[in-house]
């Protein structure tokens, strides 16, 4: 493959190359600096006009393994993961499940037909509000162990603000000061490429506001 770099615009001096890093340093701070504001500035939002608590309809059709998009549902992200037949069995395996705090999702942070190993309808989707348990900032998405300080990762979120860990199916690390997994959100498949938050699937009856915490 060819290379189009234009090697002039390198920073190739010790000014240059000190404002290249200096923008760096500044775009991560702005990432964090998001994360951490989310809950703030959600909170100033209104929450009580209808439209805010329509169920979101989401087209996953192309959505690859892997992958994962963000929606936001009553003011709240939500998290729609893709996961890999890889992933599906590192979340079962017992060197995993013995580090996690609620293995069994035995707390009430997911409706009852999303209490399973899994936490969600069918095994390959992941549908989580991604807000951390501990004091509410957005957890990133880290798919691979890049920046998670090990190579034993088995793919999840790191909260940026106080370290908190969750697997793929937002089942919290022990030793993380987040005291709940992720919390699921009433949703159904009304068709096998479309989720909907917010609405149960039929004959269920979830009322999210009974989770322990978020």
């Amino acid at each position: 493959m060819t290379d189009d770099t234009d090697d002039s615009a390198t920073p190739a001096s010790g000014g240059g190359r000190r404002d290249f890093l200096g923008m760096v340093t500044a775009a991560t701070a702005v990432t964090g600096a998001g994360a951490c504001l989310w809950p703030f500035l959600q909170s100033l939002a209104p929450r009580d006009s209808a439209a805010a608590h329509m169920p979101v309809n989401v087209d996953i059709s192309h959505l690859s393994p892997g992958q994962q998009i963000v929606v936001t549902w009553q003011g709240r992200p939500v998290f729609i993961t893709h996961r890999t037949p890889q992933a599906l069995v590192r979340m079962q395996q017992a060197d995993l499940t013995r580090r996690l705090r609620d293995e069994h999702s035995s707390d009430r942070q997911q409706p009852p037909y999303a209490t399973n190993w899994h936490r969600s309808i069918v095994p390959e989707y992941g549908v989580v509000v991604g807000i951390c348990t501990h004091l509410g900032c957005v957890p990133a998405y880290r798919p691979l162990p890049e920046g998670t300080g090990g190579d034993d990762w088995p793919g999840g979120y790191a909260c940026p603000c106080h370290g908190s860990m969750f697997d793929l199916a937002g089942r919290v690390f022990r030793g993380a000061p987040a005291p709940y997994n992720l919390p699921v959100p009433p949703y159904s498949m009304p068709t096998p490429a479309t989720i909907r938050i917010g609405a149960n699937p039929d004959g269920q009856d979830f009322d999210f506001t009974t989770i322990l915490q978020i």
